[in-house]
């Protein structure tokens, strides 16, 4: 009987990875725990999370001691109910810093210097028919980063090579960097050119880039947000974009994606991904290997090698 229990929906390749080391059962949400088999139930010890997971799997699996969570937020997860049931939570952190950091780098340059704009504008056959509106540099210009967590950090490093000065707030200073910090995120939008946003979801970082922050910024600023989409204060940044108050945005998170905001869509200067900044072939591959890592970690001798 497998002690294993998958909650969502794994990538094909992933499912093929990690089933054929462990077998699981499978339910798309916590709303199916009641419709697994009795047996099912009283043997699982283990979920993998690839959806919202809280109280409900503890009080349903009286066995369950831990949670791996298939991604690099949390926010999927209850941690205060599962810590509260006794049941260890992991993610997989840091394996996509990287990546998404590029992510961040790659949505800058291209509203800057208007790459899918541009696109549109030949693809509609408009080139030599109407003039394409000077564009910005990022090179030398002020970078502030929201979150100088490990990708916050790999963002601030790709910015370096575009000789940027960076600054940064977080709850916290960081004693093992030079980048300036500021006090607030009003302090760091005032005092930067461009925003990128690298901070965890959650209600205490909900709409923490509102109104009153994104009016700190120039009016060549480009907001970048790599986080999560309830950072933002959306009707916010829909309001200073349409308004021409910022250069622009360049979204791979929004706040209730996928559904987008039909007025956000009508914006030529945002550009939107669909959440993807961490899904590479090589990140992928590498989830898989991590995952199986910290099945048989835990298995083995209950270690939890991605502690949350």
């Amino acid at each position: 009987m497998p002690d294993i229990v998958l909650i969502g929906a794994m990538s094909p390749r992933m499912t093929e990875g990690v089933a054929q080391r462990f077998p699981y059962y499978r339910i798309a949400s916590e709303d199916e725990l009641a419709t697994l088999p009795y047996d099912v139930r009283q043997a699982a010890t283990v979920v993998i999370a690839a959806n919202n997971v809280g109280a409900r799997a503890p009080a349903a699996l009286p066995k369950l001691r831990f949670v791996l969570n298939l991604g690099i937020g949390y926010d999927q997860l209850d941690l205060p109910a599962l810590k509260s049931a006794g049941v260890a939570a992991a993610n997989l952190a840091g394996l996509a810093d990287e990546c998404v950091a590029d992510m961040a780098m790659a949505l800058l340059l291209d509203v800057s210097r208007g790459t899918t704009r541009g696109d549109r504008f030949v693809r509609a056959g408009k080139w030599g028919k109407e003039p394409f509106p000077f564009v910005n540099r990022i090179t030398a210009m002020r970078l502030g980063i929201l979150g100088l967590g490990s990708i916050g950090l790999a963002i601030a490093k790709r910015a370096e090579g575009f000789r940027m000065s960076v600054a940064y707030h977080n709850r916290k200073r960081r004693g093992d960097v030079l980048y300036r910090y500021a006090d607030s995120v009003r302090e760091l939008a005032a005092t930067s050119d461009h925003l990128a946003i690298a901070a965890p979801g959650g209600t205490d970082t909900r709409h923490l880039v509102n109104a009153e922050v994104l009016a700190a910024l120039p009016p060549h600023g480009i907001v970048v947000n790599i986080g999560r989409g309830s950072i933002i204060d959306q009707e916010a940044l829909i309001v200073a974009l349409a308004a021409g108050k910022l250069w622009g945005a360049g979204l791979d998170v929004l706040d209730g994606e996928p559904a987008v905001p039909p007025r956000l869509l009508e914006l030529d200067n945002v550009v939107i991904t669909p959440h993807r900044a961490g899904s590479t072939h090589e990140t992928s591959e590498d989830a898989i290997e991590l995952t199986i890592k910290t099945l048989e970690a835990w298995f083995k001798d209950g270690t939890n090698i991605a502690p949350i």
